[in-house]
């Protein structure tokens, strides 16, 4: 039988899924809760089954896992009508899973909305308590199905306490996610040794996207577009990255794929097809200190809305438009995870917890933006996980 590295590009150890088993029911005891519920159905914003199975739910099919607090985990995923694999909790590649169970379901066919439900239910059935882990972005249906048919089971929002172990990274995951920040640095060193005119914005994220692949990077987003000196060229997603870059062009590159066990991080970077202006130098620059700003707020204890009315008061004595947009976050299997530098989080800040910082500011003229990630440590936070150097590219 084969073991978990042969299929699995990256696998997370054994070790690891235990410790977050062990950290899950020992929450789930003090709580009284029998049994998680969770479904995700893509590994940008959909990390709560790869959390608890190292393995990730992908291209909007959904997985759905119940973890119980005294045996196997049940997964159903993609398969034949009634399948079923039981797997014990033994099987390498499955690992912590007992019975896994195939569902032909689709989000764009609304008659198989209760399936994933159907599957689970008989397993529920002997409980008194459920946790439904992320509900705001489970299927109206399917908890709809859960909950007419187990009336007399009690449902409650686990999702905090969850959050709050995903938020806080082992040792281990450190280590996966300085290897991802790494390799960001080098797709972008390829992607600035490439760029050229004639090139379109597609050009440009399609190549840095192949890079990751090749150094073992599952998914991601690369946003970026370019527009002449004296016109914002700001985010966007492939559907608008059909400009061709001219002499003088600038772009502004985010990278925010997953890299080795994937974990995500994100660096932003602005490339010039000549000499930068002194409006887009001036920029950086008051980006890269808007972000040092922030980080020197940043430690254990902290709270997340008294940051972000600080870095409001800073852009604001500055001149600069306020945040309305989310400019600092954790990150982990998820793209964006709690807690975030904004107005509405409780979560407090903690060691071990791995951010992506990005303040930006817009005008009629420019876009500008800075993004590197950091861990918070005991005292604040560590070096930049970033070697990539925080400046303006100047292309020759």
């Amino acid at each position: 039988m084969s073991g978990p590295n042969d299929r699995i590009i990256t696998a997370i150890s054994t070790k690891e899924l235990e410790r977050r088993w062990a950290a899950t029911r020992k929450e789930m005891r003090e709580r009284g809760i029998d049994a998680l519920v969770m479904q995700n159905n893509s590994d940008w914003l959909g990390g709560y089954v790869k959390w608890f199975t190292d393995i990730p739910a992908t291209n909007g099919y959904p997985k759905t896992v119940v973890f119980h607090a005294n045996e196997p985990m049940t997964m159903v995923e993609m398969g034949g009508f009634n399948t079923v694999r039981n797997l014990k909790g033994a099987d390498p590649v499955h690992r912590g899973i007992g019975e896994l169970l195939g569902s032909p379901s689709f989000l764009a066919v609304n008659y198989t909305d209760n399936y994933h439900a159907d599957c689970i239910v008989p397993g529920l059935k002997k409980y008194g308590t459920i946790g439904l882990v992320g509900p705001g972005s489970l299927p109206h249906a399917f908890v709809v199905r859960l909950k007419e048919s187990l009336p007399g089971v009690k449902f409650v929002d686990a999702t905090e306490f969850v959050d709050l172990l995903k938020a806080i990274k082992s040792e281990e995951e450190i280590v996966l996610i300085k290897q991802c920040c790494e390799m960001q640095d080098n797709i972008f060193a390829k992607v600035a040794a490439a760029i050229k005119p004639g090139m379109r914005d597609i050009d440009v994220t399609g190549l840095a996207e192949y890079e990751g692949r090749l150094l073992g990077s599952e998914q991601g987003i690369f946003l970026g577009s370019s527009a002449p000196v004296g016109q914002p060229a700001r985010f966007a997603p492939r559907h608008f990255q059909g400009r061709t870059l001219q002499k003088g062009d600038h772009l502004v590159l985010l990278i925010e794929n997953n890299g080795p066990g994937g974990y995500y991080a994100e660096i932003a970077r602005t490339l010039v097809l000549g000499t930068a202006s002194n409006e887009i130098t001036d920029g950086f620059e008051a980006m890269r200190e808007a972000q040092d700003y922030t980080l020197s707020l940043m430690k254990p204890g902290a709270s997340c809305a008294d940051i972000a009315k600080a870095h409001d008061d800073y852009m604001k004595q500055r001149g600069f438009e306020l945040e309305i947009r989310l400019y600092a976050h954790s990150q982990g299997y998820d793209m964006v995870e709690r807690p975030m530098l904004r107005a509405d989080e409780t979560m407090p800040l903690a060691e071990n917890m791995n951010f992506a910082v990005h303040p930006g500011y817009n005008t009629s003229t420019m876009w500008m933006t800075i993004c590197d990630n950091y861990m918070v440590e005991a005292k604040g936070v560590g070096p930049c996980l970033h070697k990539t150097e925080k400046k303006i590219f100047e292309i020759e």
